[in-house]
């Protein structure tokens, strides 16, 4: 497997909107589940969004309705898009591959991470 490299974060001020790329290059991902995850300073890097091999999407409970994940297998890029970004969205966001679905909860398959793209929300 070759790790996603993730790109597309920066400086947004609050209500504003960017958007993260996740590019898996030699091997594809049309038959994994993808997913974004965020760690921000002092906490646990949890899973924020999810895209199941079929394009299926999940979202944790504080991103619902704000942000959006979707792929394009030709390219083999993930993206996440984030609107109304609040303070409390400010974190590296990290792109892996997902094992899970079904019913399952989804969670990392692989234990590598990359360097992540940092998205930081200020006024």
């Amino acid at each position: 497997q070759v790790q996603p490299v993730e790109s597309g974060g920066g400086l947004v001020q609050p209500g504003g909107s960017l958007r993260l790329s996740c590019a898996a290059s030699r091997i594809g991902f049309g038959f994994n589940a993808m997913g974004w995850f965020r760690q921000a300073p002092g906490k646990q890097r949890e899973l924020v969004a999810a895209i199941s091999s079929v394009g299926s999407t999940n979202y944790t409970d504080s991103v619902k309705c704000r942000f959006t994940i979707t792929r394009d297998s030709a390219t083999n890029t993930v993206y996440l898009q984030m609107n109304s970004l609040k303070y409390e969205d400010t974190a590296v966001n990290y792109c892996n591959f997902l094992s899970g679905g079904g019913g399952r909860p989804w969670r990392n398959a692989v234990d590598t991470w990359g360097q992540g793209s940092l998205v930081t929300v200020s006024s």
